[in-house]
């Protein structure tokens, strides 16, 4: 992916903490990410609803809607969003992969994530998605 692509792919990070999403926001910011941030499930279903993008990041813990009932939300036809989804936990439980993968999650990484691993999957993920479109 150039540079120029990873500049017009818009990412929403989707976590109740604020730390958290600061830090997500600013990796993928820097490497040339357009990054929007939603602090629940339900605020993200409701900005994918006025907005496109090309790559969800997600918690599963939150309040209001946790990671998994918004995956499911965002792959449903009310929503429809065929973007890849990165669930991010702190869950390492026996399951809690299967689970993310069962709502429709693309990768399911456990907190904490190397800042470079995120920004190399965000790449991974989002290249090719001007092929698809």
């Amino acid at each position: 992916m150039t540079s120029d692509t990873a500049t017009r792919a818009r990412v929403l990070v989707v976590d109740d903490a604020a730390t958290v999403r600061l830090y997500h926001n600013s990796l993928l910011s820097e490497a040339g990410f357009e990054v929007s941030e939603a602090a629940n499930g339900l605020e993200a279903v409701e900005a994918s609803l006025s907005a496109e993008f090309d790559l969800y990041v997600v918690d599963v813990n939150m309040p209001k809607m946790n990671g998994y009932t918004c995956v499911e939300t965002l792959r449903s036809e009310t929503v429809g969003t065929a973007a890849p989804v990165v669930m991010i936990s702190t869950e390492d439980r026996p399951g809690d992969a299967d689970r993310a993968y069962q709502a429709g999650a693309n990768l399911y990484l456990v907190k904490p994530v190397a800042g470079d691993r995120l920004v190399r999957v965000a790449t991974m993920l989002t290249a090719g998605r001007e092929e698809a479109a």
